[in-house]
């Protein structure tokens, strides 16, 4: 595919455009021309890059790839939560699952409108709504430009993972080249040096280092929590680090499964926004399933893991992942108040204070899985 951008505009002779071609000498700023080749017809391709710096053409090149209709940029409204708005007539849980695999999971931001969102929170959820409606050819302009870059890349990874699982083709136009191997494109025409290539880049990997700690880094994480609970009775704690950035946040507590026998019980996961869509959550998670299977926690014993969510997105990881097996659904809480006598009594007999609440009482559809490695 030959491309040929001929922009053309009124040249202007006033004082301060004559000064300006005087000055820098710039003959018109009227006349603007690129020529691309894109050999890219035909080909088995799912995600391309348009990249280079503002100016150079990227829009021009991706409105001639599939058309200027393909130029993708839905509407929003004010009046209702982008959980209404994305994919109206398609499944709830292709939509929550969406949002969830572009790195939204911040599940009270699905209850907010699109103009409620950060900026970082709208790029992801422009993405998720790309992904559910999945034109078969669709342009993104100004890809990851409006947003933080560590956001930028992440969304950009976990855009490219769930893109990939969808039968259309998409071309991003992007000022930024941080995020190019975070895509890992199957081709990428770079405006600025004029040249095509194929796709050949790798994803960076980056170490997650697990602590052992309690419960003073919960405040970290508990924003970003979808649900508002006490804290478990007599847990243990971790916390995943990158660089010494908190990342990710587990508390490990303990369920007696009868007869003498006890298993732990996973709880309160959470990933930090900005590392959201990564899959650091899932590698979290098994690599302490795996310490606790192998031993090493605080008994000393190879201990089962159960974990149970309502969130749409990890039940789905949790699904796909073949070490783990549902072993319970159930579409309401238990009565709060037994659970609030049963705290109250561990309590007392602990010599602690008891939890002040208690669990149950919600219509939430919680999904049960053991992980068996």
């Amino acid at each position: 595919m030959r491309i040929e951008v001929r922009n053309r505009c009124d040249d202007f002779n006033t004082y301060r455009a004559a000064r300006v071609k005087s000055l820098f000498n710039a003959e018109s700023g009227c006349n603007f021309s690129i020529d691309a080749e894109l050999p890219i017809e035909g080909g088995d391709w799912k995600i391309g890059v348009v990249v280079g710096p503002s100016g150079s053409g990227k829009t021009s090149i991706g409105s001639r790839i599939f058309g200027a209709d393909a130029l993708y940029d839905p509407p929003w409204s004010s009046e209702g939560p982008i959980v209404d708005q994305i994919a109206p007539d398609a499944d709830f849980d292709a939509v929550t699952g969406a949002l969830a695999a572009v790195g939204l999971g911040n599940v009270p931001a699905w209850l907010r409108p699109f103009s409620a969102l950060s900026n970082g929170e709208r790029f992801r959820a422009a993405l998720a709504r790309l992904i559910c409606e999945a034109p078969a050819e669709a342009v993104v302009d100004e890809f990851s430009s409006v947003v933080d870059r560590q956001i930028a890349k992440f969304g950009a990874l976990a855009f490219a993972k769930a893109w990939r699982r969808t039968s259309g083709r998409v071309v991003l136009l992007s000022c930024h080249y941080d995020v190019l191997e975070w895509i890992e494109p199957d081709w990428i025409f770079d405006t600025q040096r004029l040249e095509f290539a194929r796709g050949s880049l790798r994803r960076p990997r980056f170490e997650l280092e697990i602590w052992k700690t309690d419960s003073r880094y919960w405040r970290l994480f508990k924003p970003h929590y979808y649900l508002d609970l006490p804290l478990p009775v007599g847990a243990v704690y971790y916390v995943g680090t990158v660089d010494g950035e908190p990342v990710c946040h587990l508390a490990m507590a303990t369920r007696n499964k009868g007869r003498g026998k006890f298993e732990a019980r996973g709880t309160r996961l959470v990933v930090m926004p900005e590392w959201q869509g990564a899959g650091v959550g899932i590698r979290f998670l098994n690599g302490i399933c795996e310490m606790y299977q192998r031993g090493e926690n605080k008994w000393s014993k190879p201990l089962t893991t159960i974990f149970h969510t309502s969130h749409p997105g990890l039940v789905a990881a949790l699904r796909r992942d073949p070490r783990w097996r549902q072993v319970s659904a159930a579409l309401y809480g238990a009565n709060k108040a037994r659970s609030h006598a049963s705290l109250t009594r561990s309590g007392s007999l602990n010599r602690t204070r008891g939890g002040s609440g208690g669990f149950g009482g919600h219509f939430r559809a919680i999904q049960g899985f053991r992980f068996h490695g």
